[in-house]
């Protein structure tokens, strides 16, 4: 399986203009640039995208984790956050922080932690990042 994102641009890096889509058009030349992604302008960056991705794919992984082990949540949200700091006269992503709370009804925390694990390290686009990644898992009543 192979799925493709694409991004145009023109201009300088701070006076540029660039967008953004993906194969499934739910992206359709979204707005990026210098301001978006530094600032606070209006549209996308890449570290949201990636975020975005992150905590869809940990979320999937999750749930899948969770049915092996005889689970069923009910909800769960993740919310991951991308770091990206200056390093070596440039850039780089160091880390990435996953906030996850879930309802799943008879869960014990132990086989809950596990399968979060589990999901952390096993996600695809985890093993896709060269970063610390971090999780804070939170089981609701």
């Amino acid at each position: 399986m192979k799925r493709k994102g694409s991004a145009v641009w023109s201009g300088g890096l701070k006076d540029g203009k660039g967008t953004v889509s993906t194969q499934s058009g739910v992206l359709n030349q979204a707005q990026y640039g210098f301001n978006t992604r530094f600032e606070n302008g209006a549209g996308t960056n890449p570290e949201e995208l990636l975020a975005a991705a992150h905590a869809g794919c940990f979320t999937m992984a999750l749930s899948a984790q969770l049915g092996e082990a005889g689970m069923t949540a009910q909800k769960l949200e993740t919310t991951a956050t991308v770091s990206l700091d200056k390093a070596d006269g440039g850039f780089a992503i160091p880390a990435v922080h996953l906030d996850l709370v879930a309802t799943i009804p008879g869960a014990s925390e132990e086989a809950f932690q596990e399968a979060a694990r589990k999901a952390k390290e096993g996600c695809p686009v985890s093993k896709l990042f060269n970063a610390n990644i971090t999780l804070d898992a939170k089981l609701q009543a």
